[in-house]
């Protein structure tokens, strides 16, 4: 039997960007905070979460997923960012419970990833 190390690990996702510069102003404007700034890849944090934002055409069928405390906080922001009218993106969808039970408000990014902000449920530990 092998040893799997263990330590500090962490997967971190590459979410692609068709425009990278116009993504960068987006995930800051949603109130990321990007830790790394470089000319091909920018590194983004939100809570202790955080993803790299890579240049890339292919971005059909990319979804992410932001498990939120208070989804009404988060639905507020979104709200009041005017994200379609300054990046000619679809408009968000307000928060609802879905039949497998999260309750979910969707957006998209100007790339055309498929966020999924979903509200934690009391009790539910892999939420």
């Amino acid at each position: 039997m092998t040893t799997i190390p263990s330590g500090t690990e962490v997967a971190r996702p590459f979410v692609p960007a068709k425009d990278l510069r116009v993504a960068k102003r987006f995930y800051l404007r949603l109130g990321f905070e990007m830790i790394l700034d470089a000319d091909n890849v920018a590194i983004f944090r939100i809570g202790n979460s955080t993803f790299l934002l890579t240049e890339f055409d292919d971005t059909d069928h990319y979804m992410m997923q932001l498990m939120v405390d208070d989804l009404d906080a988060w639905w507020a922001r979104i709200e009041s960012l005017s994200l379609p009218s300054e990046f000619g993106v679809p408009a968000p969808r307000p928060p609802k419970v879905q039949p497998w039970g999260l309750r979910i408000s969707y957006l998209v990014d100007p790339s055309g990833v498929l966020w999924h902000v979903a509200q934690r449920r009391p009790g539910t530990p892999h939420d």
